[in-house]
């Protein structure tokens, strides 16, 4: 990462020399063990066709050309990517590519010119993959990652026209939206919102008030999805699309993960939001907040399981190089054990996510929704898991440097501080947990031992 930094100060080579240090090529396949999903590695997969394998080649050369080389001295407490990197890519069709398989790919040309037909999810976890593989758990979440959770309501719910006017914008780059749900006392408990909206005399507005908070990207947000309560029943909601202007105030929330990703506190005073903005129907949020959901906890579950996988392939390349007590710490069998406990976790993981992905491909929403809801919840539970176990043993192979903001240790020391997040983000582990169970025991049969 240092040489490459100051890569452009290299003038020359000396002649008869061969260089001891191969510079990395921005599409490169590291040869490191582990540090690539095993079909990039040579070994055989029923998942993957040539089209994902130039796609990621060609989404990884992007970020580390176009958005890494820019930004990797970006400090996770400093300000989001610029208007400017949403719409370099938008260009690149980045940004529709982040919400998976549709008709909205059409008009945007993929990276490798991929078919928007023949684009599918293993697409779509590709492109999860190499934005995490940056290293920069704030800045990679401010890259739009509230397009990913606050669009897709739109989309499936919003009308004709409220769609020909909004979603072009965002999807070029040049707006950006979220989702605003999570309340102060309103978290995993959705029904428990207390946020307002009550029609105007005239029918024709709805006023809002209430407060929203952990609204992801909200400090730059243009659009707000956002979830009020329209009647007193406990699923009396309903979903509105609104727009930052007057009535609409963000102020940032610091919290350890990072502000890079515009972490906001959003409160919604007197905003008047014209009715065609609804989503769905009235009173009919609760099922479309519900559809949002599994596709939220996949891409959570792809982004950290890629993590994972970078902070291993920085241990494998420390414990190649640290000496300690006369040898390489590889040569340690304690560190050993280590790496294959962290291997072992995060491969079995990743082939439960290739497996449900492949489901996905080949399932349609209401099936999905019957039988998919239950094992994501289930592999996202797992996932923070073993986020937990690799961060904890990636820490004691790194030592002080894990838990140093820059040099060395830089990747393994934002992972730790940042990796719990998930365990809480998208539902807590503890509810996903209750759910899965709860999903399979639907198709319990009816019989006694």
């Amino acid at each position: 990462e240092i040489l490459d930094k100051y890569r452009r100060l290299v003038i020359g080579s000396i002649v008869n020399e061969k260089p001891e240090i191969i510079w990395n090529s921005p599409d490169n396949i590291s040869k490191v063990p582990y540090a690539e999903p095993s079909h990039m590695q040579g070994f055989h997969s029923p998942y993957y066709n040539q089209s994902h394998k130039d796609f990621r080649l060609a989404v990884r050369k992007f970020m580390r050309t176009e958005i890494y080389n820019d930004e990797v001295n970006k400090d996770d407490f400093n300000p989001p990517a610029s208007r400017e990197v949403y719409q370099k890519m938008g260009k690149a069709g980045l940004l529709a590519a982040k919400i998976g398989p549709g008709v909205h790919l059409k008009g945007y040309q993929q990276l490798t010119g991929v078919d928007p037909s023949k684009y599918d999810y293993f697409h779509e976890l590709i492109v999860h993959e190499e934005m995490s593989n940056i290293g920069l758990p704030g800045y990679g979440d401010s890259l739009c990652s509230g397009l990913l959770i606050g669009l897709p309501p739109v989309l499936n719910f919003g009308s004709v026209e409220l769609k020909k006017r909004v979603v072009p914008e965002i999807l070029n780059g040049d707006k950006c939206i979220c989702l605003a749900i999570s309340e102060p006392a309103a978290g995993s408990d959705v029904a428990g919102m207390k946020t307002t909206a009550v029609k105007t005399p005239c029918g024709k507005f709805y006023i809002v008030n209430g407060v929203k908070k952990w609204i992801t990207n909200g400090t730059f947000s243009d659009y707000f999805t956002t979830a009020v309560r329209t009647g007193d029943g406990p699923y009396e909601l309903t979903m509105l699309l609104i727009e930052r202007k007057h009535g609409v105030e963000t102020k940032s929330i610091k919290t350890s993960h990072n502000t890079t990703t515009g972490t906001a506190y959003v409160i919604f005073e007197n905003c008047k939001v014209p009715v065609e903005n609804i989503l769905g129907k009235e009173g009919g949020g609760f099922p479309v907040i519900m559809t949002n959901f599994n596709h939220e906890r996949w891409a959570m579950i792809v982004c950290y399981l890629a993590a994972c996988r970078l902070v291993i392939e920085e241990c494998f390349k420390w414990a190649n190089q640290r000496e300690v007590f006369g040898k390489k710490l590889i040569g340690q069998p304690v560190i050993r054990n280590k790496l294959a406990h962290m291997v072992s976790k995060l491969e079995s993981a990743h082939s439960w996510l290739e497996n449900i992905t492949y489901q996905m491909n080949n399932m349609n929403y209401k099936q999905q929704s019957k039988h998919l809801a239950g094992p994501i919840a289930l592999l996202k539970m797992l996932t923070t898991r073993v986020c937990h176990d690799i961060s904890d043993e990636a820490v004691q192979i790194f030592g002080g440097r894990a838990i140093t903001k820059t040099g060395m240790g830089r990747i393994i020391e934002g992972f730790q501080r940042t990796y719990k997040f998930g365990a809480i983000l998208g539902g807590s582990e503890e509810i996903l947990a209750d759910l899965g169970i709860k999903q399979a025991m639907r198709n319990f049969p009816n019989a006694r031992l």
